[in-house]
């Protein structure tokens, strides 16, 4: 038997594997528990953060047979030198996992395992095709809530972009490779029939579903149309977009077949701070999608990114100015997290931690909330987003409280990850 054992959440990787093992004759179990019955055992760590987590390595180090799988692998030495993992899957596993859970590591593409002390490592392989067997569908998956969907499915790979922190297009690469219509469609009818009633369509960048050279309108209808016709509207959600790959056509699409909301990455609104992010686009381009989106009758929510090396005061200001211009109907606001494999993680590297906003003592009016800068700019946005939202909403003593916590939450778990690159500097 083998346990796929996916803390917290279940992550649409672990059900893809548990489908795939399934049919290859496996008896496979899933859990978003730390146990494990099994004679091998599948997790799936989609964090840097979980590599810390105590409950996590304690239950590593209880077994001998885990096998590591998700975006974690992008830095396998960094997964074997924290938890005693047997292998480390890197890249794709769908093609190895049936083999890797039977034999071992040993003489298989895409796996990283320890010998005589030292990382081996093999080459990853892409999977020939993205379409796979109907994911394993746990009973209690309907129980499940991210952003308000049950379960993000996928529906290709990779991603045109170049952005300095994502790990989308080091993981995947930047050409797209898209599962056919017939195979979604066939998941989500398993789904809910299952129970599953929210569904989001993942991958990035919805509207590079069936890309070749250009934007393919016609098959990212085809497929929201197909969805929406099994779980309705209200349950179909197509969250993440790139403002540079959306139209009058994608943008019409959202709003007749999904909730009708499109979430962009705006990051900030300075032109110099997006350009050392490598977004490829400008401010001109997040105020026109917007604009245009708006006018369709969608409704826009946003993500920003402060702290990012090298932002000043101004640079944050800007960003201010420009959210209380966009009036998103929602906004959700971090502070530049450095992810393994990134030119990001290389940059936070690379510079002295006192030319870091995340570890600069704030001088401002918030000193007494004794906030690092970065913790101050994330905390400011937060308020000053609720401002500015169509409809604001007050600010109550709860809010401040939870937006305050959330600042210095992320402020904590990201200098601890920060900690950890350091310890696997010449591996990141």
């Amino acid at each position: 038997m083998v346990d796929i054992v996916s803390p917290g959440i279940y992550t649409y990787g672990s059900l893809v594997l548990g489908g795939i093992l399934k049919e290859k004759g496996h008896v496979v179990n899933i859990t978003r528990k730390l146990e494990s019955r099994g004679n091998a055992t599948l997790l799936s760590l989609f964090s840097t953060l979980q590599l810390l987590d105590p409950k996590i390595i304690k239950f590593v180090a209880s077994r001998e047979d885990v096998y590591v799988g998700g975006p974690v692998g992008m830095c396998p030495e960094m997964v074997l030198g924290e938890l005693n993992a047997k292998a480390v899957v890197i890249g794709e596993g769908e093609e190895i996992v049936s083999d890797l859970v039977t034999r071992g590591p040993e003489d298989l593409p895409g796996v990283a395992y320890k010998q005589d002390g030292k990382v081996t490592k093999t080459p990853p392989r892409p999977v020939a095709s993205l379409d796979h067997a109907v994911p394993l569908i746990p009973e209690d998956l309907s129980q499940q809530s991210v952003r308000g969907a049950n379960i993000y499915i996928e529906t290709h790979r990779g991603c045109l972009g170049n952005c300095s922190f994502c790990q989308v297009p080091r993981f995947f690469g930047r050409s797209i490779r898209s599962r056919s219509i017939e195979n979604i469609v066939a998941e989500v009818q398993e789904l809910k029939r299952r129970g599953v009633r929210r569904v989001a369509v993942s991958g990035g960048t919805g509207s590079l579903f069936g890309y070749r050279s250009s934007i393919n309108r016609d098959a990212f209808i085809e497929m929201l149309r197909a969805l929406s016709s099994i779980l309705g509207k209200r349950n179909l959600s197509v969250p993440d977009m790139r403002v540079d790959l959306v139209d009058e056509e994608v943008l019409s699409a959202i709003r007749d077949y999904t909730i009708g909301w499109v979430f962009f990455g705006l990051e900030t609104g300075s032109e110099r701070i997006l350009r050392a992010m490598r977004k490829g686009v400008s401010v001109k381009d997040n105020r026109e999608a917007i604009q245009l989106a708006k006018s369709l009758g969608v409704r826009v929510g946003g993500s920003f990114i402060v702290g990012y090396p090298g932002e000043t005061r101004q640079d944050f200001e800007e960003t201010m100015a420009f959210a209380e211009e966009a009036m998103l109907d929602d906004v959700f606001v971090s502070i530049a997290e450095p992810i393994p494999g990134t030119p990001l993680a290389a940059q936070v590297l690379a510079n002295p931690d006192d030319e870091l906003a995340l570890y600069q003592e704030h001088c401002g009016d918030a000193k007494a909330l004794k906030l690092s800068e970065a913790e101050t700019r994330c905390f400011e946005l937060m308020l000053h987003a609720e401002s500015c939202k169509p409809v604001p909403r007050a600010i109550t003593n709860d809010l401040y409280n939870a937006f305050l916590a959330e600042a210095k939450c992320q402020g904590s778990d990201i200098r601890r990850v920060i900690g950890l690159l350091k310890k696997y500097r010449e591996h990141v």
